[in-house]
Parts: C-alpha cells; structure tokens; sequence
C-alpha cells in the first residue's frame, strides 16, 4: 500500500483556494519521496492572515497550473493508497472541495490522521500541533512550507511506528486501535464550463484598455510604520497613474506600497476591497503603463 503523506496552504478562508501542495511517500520505514507545488487558485483572493502564516502572495502564483492540472500527477497514488495529514479533517476537506470546484467528482479516500496518533503516541499538555510534536521528536523543517510540512507529518507517522512496535504506519491503525477513515466518494458536480468563475475572471469582463477618469480605484495601506495611507489610481492624459499619499509618494516616487499592490500583495491593505487589486494589474497591463 502507498502511503503518502499531504499537506495543503490556501489562500484564504475557503478550502477551495488551495495555493500549495505538498507530499511526501513512506516506504521500507522512511521517506522516499517529497514533491511540493505551488498552485493558481480560482480567485486570486489571499487573505493577509493567510499570507502571515505561508508567505504566498498573488503574484507567485498567478502564472502557476490550477489545481485539477496540479493534483492530476498525484491523484492515482492518493486515490490508492493511504493518506497521512496534520488534522486530515482540513487538507481532505480542501482536496475534495478544490476538485469539486472544478467539476471534477472527488474519489474515495482513506486516510489517518497524525494529529490523532500524536495524541496517543507523544502526548503533550503543549498540545499535539504540527510544529510542537516535531520540535518534541527532534524533527527539523520549516513550518508551514507545504511540502516540509508534509515531510513533518511522515516523519512523525515513522516516529509512532518505532515507538509503538508496529511493522509499518498502515499497522499503526491496528496497534493504537485508530481506525482509518475511507471517504466515499463525492457527487457528480459539473459546474458552467467545467470551473469556477473567480473574480479574476468577472473583474476581467468590466475592464476597459481606456477607462474613463471617474473609474479611479482607491486602496488604503498600512505603512511600516502603522501609518494609514491612501493608493488612488488616475486617469491623466499621458494614461493611468499611481498616486500614494506616503511620503515617497509625494515626491512622485514609486513607493513600495504602490510596488506592492501591483504585484498582488495584500499584506498591508486594510480596505477591504481585495479583488480591485486584481481589476488595478489587469487595467495596468492592458494600457501596458506601469
């Protein structure tokens, strides 16, 4: 039986906005294998949360594969074998639900949870994260990276199955009597041609390559300081322009709040307003003014 261990970073509160993947297989008591990509979501919406715990912002994945072109290298081995995840509830949730965004009808699945053996193996009243069972067992990685994650989460399986006695992990289920849980697979669900329409996508629609000067944008930005500033973009008669109230900016220097919204990075945005952030590259690249 394959056993792979998964782990998955999304974008923002949906679990169909999964933005990385990672993987790594156990075989003869050791890991063989990791891979980890970084993946396109539906909607370019990353929550600045998000963005504080994995470090993925918009522009470092607006050109990568979506997620069915991504999983498809993946899903025989996942389908067929046995699944290993960090609390499985949330990274099964995010496979099945990112596929079902797609149209595609999500398999069965069987899977373990590594926060469940951590519990009965390695108990802590630090409590059983990821990243605490790891720093107990000695297992060096950099946390939330998907594909260290994913090799943490083997580890930690490998870990229980020398401490318990048990032959390999699968036998773990038998030895702490946790048994493993099969998803059955989900309904036919075949949304408008096949995927979701994100926001990208509508966004893409309204935008003209000659807006007029009444559709300006207007975005407030933390500085590093705290300081709350203002991004508008202006329609003069040379084209588009980026004016930020930050000192920088007054000097009519591209600041880094400007520099920031262009590439997707939303980590300092405090309206709320995260979808114009795709709506300003897309009217930027179309008059191809930076």
């Amino acid at each position: 039986m394959t056993v792979i261990a998964l782990d998955f970073e999304t974008a923002n509160e949906r679990r169909d906005s999964a933005c990385a993947v990672g993987l790594a297989w156990i075989a003869g008591g050791r890991v063989v294998r990791r891979e980890s990509r970084l993946i396109r979501p539906p909607d370019l919406r990353f929550s600045p949360g998000n963005i504080r715990v994995h470090g993925i912002l918009p522009a470092d994945v607006r050109d990568k594969p979506d997620f069915p072109t991504v999983i498809a290298e993946f899903l025989p081995d996942l389908t067929s074998g046995l699944i290993l995840a960090h609390n499985a509830g949330f990274d099964l949730g995010v496979l099945r639900a990112s596929l079902a965004a797609y149209g595609v009808r999500p398999p069965a699945f069987s899977y373990l949870c590594t926060v469940q053996i951590a519990r009965r193996v390695f108990p802590a009243e630090e409590g059983c994260g990821l990243g605490k069972v790891a720093a107990r067992l000695g297992i060096r990685f950099a946390h939330h990276d998907a594909g260290e994650d994913a090799y943490a989460c083997a580890e930690i399986a490998l870990a229980a199955a020398r401490e318990t006695g048990a032959p390999d992990v699968p036998a773990l289920s038998r030895t702490l009597r946790l048994p493993i849980t099969t998803v059955p697979a989900g309904p036919d669900r075949t949304p408008p041609q096949g995927r979701p329409v994100s926001s990208t996508e509508r966004a893409r629609v309204t935008v003209s390559t000659r807006p007029t000067a009444s559709a300006g944008l207007h975005f407030a930005v933390r500085g590093s300081s705290g300081n709350r500033y203002a991004v508008t973009l202006e329609y003069r008669s040379n084209g588009p322009h980026l004016r930020c109230t930050c000192m920088a900016g007054r000097y009519g220097t591209r600041c880094r709040h400007v520099t920031a919204l262009l590439d997707g990075d939303i980590t300092d945005l405090l309206s709320s307003n995260h979808a114009d952030v795709e709506v300003l590259r897309l009217r930027m690249s179309a008059t191809e003014v930076g």
